[in-house]
């Protein structure tokens, strides 16, 4: 298997629980301005990680087939 494969499947994982555990966050708490941005932040690191390794496991080639 492709070391890039590897990281863009680590990087999609990391960002699916980003982002999971954004909508957590979103769900379990109040409206506060210290909630926001941390939903925010978690929200768009998890965003740029998965669009990252999703592109990256699309865009490389897999040499084992024939």
């Amino acid at each position: 298997m492709n070391l890039k494969r590897i990281f863009g499947t680590v990087l999609t994982i990391l960002g699916i629980i980003g982002l999971i555990y954004a909508a957590y966050t979103f769900v379990n708490t109040s409206t506060g301005e210290q909630s926001v941005k941390v939903i925010a932040i978690y929200g768009i690191i998890g965003l740029i990680f998965f669009i990252a390794g999703i592109g990256l496991v699309k865009r490389t080639r897999d040499d084992s087939r024939v």
